[in-house]
């Protein structure tokens, strides 16, 4: 239980700060703050068992057959991921506390923040790749909500856009990966997906399967070249920006290698394709950087930078590679986060985000000063800082490839000049922010003051990049190694940090180092030569792209969906002729090996009549009235066959349904005209007449084709099992109310929507009179007739008598509960025709919307209260009884499922068909019903 409360106690504790908003903005970050520090501490408690090699699963069944199930894992891969969400994420919420002090949208975004940690956490701590999956896309709905936090703001909205639009495209994608992955292996558990490696490798779709992952990963990682929504991602509050790019969703992409590396690495394509992507953000994120003049422009080009490093080291495929990117992954979290921090300070005490004119702030806040000077040396890669030995590490690391041979020779020249640009834009930010003269035209000047302890949640940070620059064996050797052990699956050596004080990677740390002095000193020439280039706008090429996708699929939508029904058949059909048709060319003969039914004299003449009534409906389609009562004489000979070929249950519902069907489309079809006007050319008349001829002709043969052969259908477990497990004989109702009782419960959902949809279109409907106040209505037919009236109360009560007999024998012969609503409904029907809408309704006893309420609730409560017994959802039992006067009597839970099916018929039916009534009034609207 402590995997669930690891990712459970962020997202419960999302609704305190919405329930203290109102309270000081010092009690609503210590609530926000708790979740993820109680979430921190349980991880710290695992530490020691999972960093000695322990993996914790644990799994909760959902659908066996189909090999879904929640299942969380725990080993020290994730943990190192899990510690960074939440650690960095405490802190973020408390240093959120400045940024949003005294604004109402505070609570807002502590709870987005927290609930994004929750995403995050359940993605990293994913035993299953479909619950992954699931984490993976919360993650990136929001991280949209929190890029585009101030919506009112046109870059937020722009840059959250884009940023969805990116990482959803790489999660369609990323899905179908992983469901390739999944079917190839045959497991959704990851454990059995990591431990397929071999088989995953020799796969014909390992290179599909392994571009669409690495799509996803790409996307979400901001990898060359679908890096353009990070930077543009800093529209967000400085607070978003500091957890989204130093601890969380650009890591996700980086975890999904490292997680996924036994199973798709060590392979030619992917050490192509990672290093690549890798070099090329790597270079380019560190070559922009270093020209952007915004604090957060200039951060987020770095973090591309970093993550390309990253990506860098996965595809290189040495053995300590791995081990050494997750030293940098910690490393730069560490040296990220405070400098995110002190952005969104200046920003908010200076009033501006531009270097040209921030300059000089040592001298008002020099405690900020020393805090940022040792993140952005870190970041630099000085001595005695974590970035150092991180950066000494990445150099080692490209000098030991020797294969393929343009990265044996590439590598190291590119990684030191990409450590050159690192240098000069980390000496770049701290030297313009700090020193550099005075401040130029700030919107606050002089600068508001900053209190000291707005800067605690800088410090644990800074302390421990200091840390780690004095220890970072302790941490490689500790944390490091155990963690590459959980992601490749293979013990590696330990990392011999002497080799970093010499040699080539000291020759290329000092030439880094010097290089990024001397460039970061002649860049008033650089900057001028950079001014000069045209302007590219991401922003507006992404938008402009986005325009030109949606016209395109906008008029080719236009271009198929035109508005005429006759077009989309038509498609339908003749794509249906297409696949059908290539798919029996092979065919060697129509007719099979199992003798045809002989004819009978009498289902003979109905097929005619049927097929006769049919093109008369074709032919007289433009008189409404006529075709309709056509299509009456269809379903009722179609009710006729189903009682020959004994399927009563059919034959019920057929007959009940047709009623039903005629009556509402009787009242839909009177508000139209009574006559259609001419349509079709004779061109059309002929493609459809060709058209109908073969699609016909192709079901015909397809059912001869199929029905003259043997084969096997799962009717044969309905017949053995239904008295012995649903406890009765009509097959069809114990199918209905057990065996598929999820399909029958969302059947009736859905019906009950469709009929308060109904209710809702035709609640404020106002249709002109259907008959003026001077029409003759001498000679027309009495609305009411007296026969009829009379004679259908007469009917309503042995109707319902018929139903209640249909409902309590449905389970053991031909009925049900769907059948007997259709029963009572037609009743209910006939006494409004009989007597009026008005008449009828003053007699209602039940309103129709609460019965559609009640009659999902029982069939919902029924299905639940095998639950409480401890059995799966909808599970029935039955048993026989001895009454007194009425003897042995059978009785299942499922009776009461089927009389909440019951009233569901009974009050969508009449919902429907009382609203429609009441736009027919002579008077215009009547009452509303329902």
């Amino acid at each position: 239980m402590k995997l669930a409360l690891i990712f459970l106690l962020p997202l419960v504790g999302a609704f305190l700060p919405l329930g203290i908003a109102r309270k000081s903005s010092w009690l609503l970050a210590s609530c926000a703050a708790l979740p993820a520090l109680a979430s921190f501490f349980l991880l710290v408690s695992l530490t020691p068992d999972l960093l000695a090699g322990q993996v914790l699963i644990q799994t909760w069944t959902w659908v066996p057959s189909l090999g879904l199930s929640f299942s969380l894992r725990l080993d020290a891969l994730s943990l190192i991921f899990a510690l960074l969400i939440t650690g960095i994420g405490c802190l973020i919420l408390l240093y959120a506390r400045f940024y949003f002090d005294g604004k109402p949208s505070a609570a807002r975004f502590y709870a987005l923040i927290l609930i994004f940690m929750a995403a995050m956490l359940g993605l990293v701590m994913s035993e299953n790749l479909l619950v992954m999956l699931v984490f993976w896309e919360m993650t990136s709905l929001v991280s949209f909500l929190l890029i585009g936090f101030t919506w009112k703001s046109r870059d937020a909205r722009r840059g959250a856009r884009m940023s969805l639009a990116i990482t959803a495209g790489g999660g369609l994608a990323l899905m179908a990966g992983l469901v390739l992955l999944g079917l190839e292996v045959g497991s959704w558990q990851l454990s059995e997906v990591l431990a397929a490696g071999d088989q995953i490798k020799a796969s014909e779709s390992y290179g599909l399967m392994l571009v669409l992952i690495l799509l996803g990963a790409f996307a979400k990682s901001a990898q060359f070249p679908f890096h353009l929504w990070l930077p543009h991602a800093m529209a967000a509050p400085t607070p978003v920006s500091a957890y989204l790019h130093s601890a969380t969703m650009v890591k996700a992409g980086i975890f999904l290698l490292m997680r996924l590396h036994p199973a798709l690495a060590d392979t030619p394509l992917w050490l192509d394709l990672v290093t690549l992507a890798g070099m090329t953000t790597l270079m380019l994120g560190a070559f922009v950087a270093m020209f952007m003049h915004d604090i957060k422009g200039l951060l987020a080009y770095s973090t591309l930078s970093h993550l390309g490093l990253i990506t860098l080291l996965l595809g290189l495929g040495t053995p300590l590679a791995l081990a050494i990117a997750l030293f940098h992954l910690i490393c730069h979290a560490f040296f990220k986060a405070p400098l995110f921090m002190m952005a969104g300070y200046v920003d908010q005490l200076t009033g501006s985000r531009d270097m040209q004119r921030i300059n000089g702030l040592w001298r008002y806040y020099p405690l900020l000063t020393l805090l940022s000077g040792l993140s952005a040396a870190a970041m630099a890669g000085l001595p005695l800082l974590s970035g150092y030995f991180s950066k000494k590490m990445l150099f080692a690391e490209s000098l030991a490839i020797t294969q393929p041979f343009w990265a044996a020779g590439l590598l190291p020249v590119w990684v030191t000049v990409a450590g050159l640009f690192s240098v000069a834009y980390s000496m770049r930010i701290f030297h313009n922010v700090f020193f550099n003269g005075r401040p130029v035209d700030l919107p606050n000047y002089p600068p508001k003051p900053l209190l000291k302890k707005a800067l605690l949640p800088l410090i644990p940070l800074v302390l421990i990049t200091l840390l780690i620059g004095l220890w970072p064996d302790w941490l490689f050797k500790h944390w490091m190694l155990p963690a590459a052990l959980a992601a490749t699956q293979v013990s590696l050596p330990e990392y011999d940090f002497t080799q970093l004080s010499g040699g080539w990677p000291l020759y290329m740390s000092l030439f880094a180092l010097i290089g990024g002095l001397a460039f970061y000193a002649a860049r008033g020439p650089l900057f001028a030569i950079h001014a000069r280039l045209p302007e590219v706008d991401a922003k507006n090429i992404f938008e402009r792209s986005m325009h030109g996708l949606t016209d395109w699929t906008r008029s080719l939508v236009y271009n198929l969906e035109n508005g005429s029904l006759q077009r989309y058949l038509a498609l339908i059909l003749m794509t249906c002729v297409l696949l059908v048709g290539w798919s029996l060319q092979g065919l060697s003969s129509w007719q099979g090996s199992l003798a045809m039914t002989p004819l009978e004299p009498g289902f003979v003449l109905g097929c005619l009549v049927m097929a006769m009534a049919a093109i008369s409906v074709a032919k007289i389609h433009r008189h409404r009235l006529p075709a309709l009562l056509l299509l009456g004489v269809i379903g009722l000979l179609i009710t006729l066959f189903f009682a020959r070929f004994s399927a009563p249950d059919l034959a019920l519902t057929q007959l009940s349904v047709e009623v039903m069907a005629v009556v509402i489309m009787m009242l839909a079809l009177s508000f139209l005209p009574q006559e259609s006007p001419q349509e079709s050319t004779k061109l059309r008349k002929t493609r459809d007449l060709l058209l109908a001829g073969g699609v016909g002709s192709l079901v015909g043969l397809l059912a001869f084709a199929v029905l003259t052969r043997p084969f096997s259908s799962i009717s044969d477990f309905f017949l053995a099992q239904s008295v012995e497990g649903g406890g009765g004989t009509n097959v069809v109702n114990v199918i209905l109310v057990d065996f598929r009782g999820f399909d029958t419960l969302g059947e009736i959902t859905v019906l009950g929507i469709a009929a308060v949809a109904v209710f809702a279109f035709t609640r404020e409907l106002h249709l002109k009179e259907r008959v003026t106040s001077n029409l003759n209505l001498q000679g027309v037919a009495e609305a009411h007739p007296i026969i009829l009236s009379v004679t259908a109360r007469l009917v309503l009560p042995i109707a319902l008598m018929v139903s209640a007999y249909i409902f309590l024998r449905g389970h053991n012969l031909p009925g049900g509960g769907f059948i007997a609503g259709l029963i009572t409904a037609v009743a209910f029907t006939l006494q409004y025709m009989a007597g009026g809408l008005v008449w009828a309704q003053e007699r209602m006893r039940t309103q129709f919307r609460p019965l559609i309420g009640a009659g999902l609730l029982i069939a919902t409560f029924t299905g639940m209260g095998s639950l409480v017994l401890g059995y799966p959802f909808l599970t029935s039992t039955f048993g026989h009884f001895d009454l007194p006067l009425l003897g042995e009597i059978e009785l299942a839970s499922v009776l009461l499922f089927d009389l909440g099916v019951y009233a569901v018929v009974v009050g969508a039916t009449l919902l429907i068909l009382g609203n429609l009534g009441r736009l027919m009034t002579v008077a215009g609207p009547g009452k509303e019903v329902g």
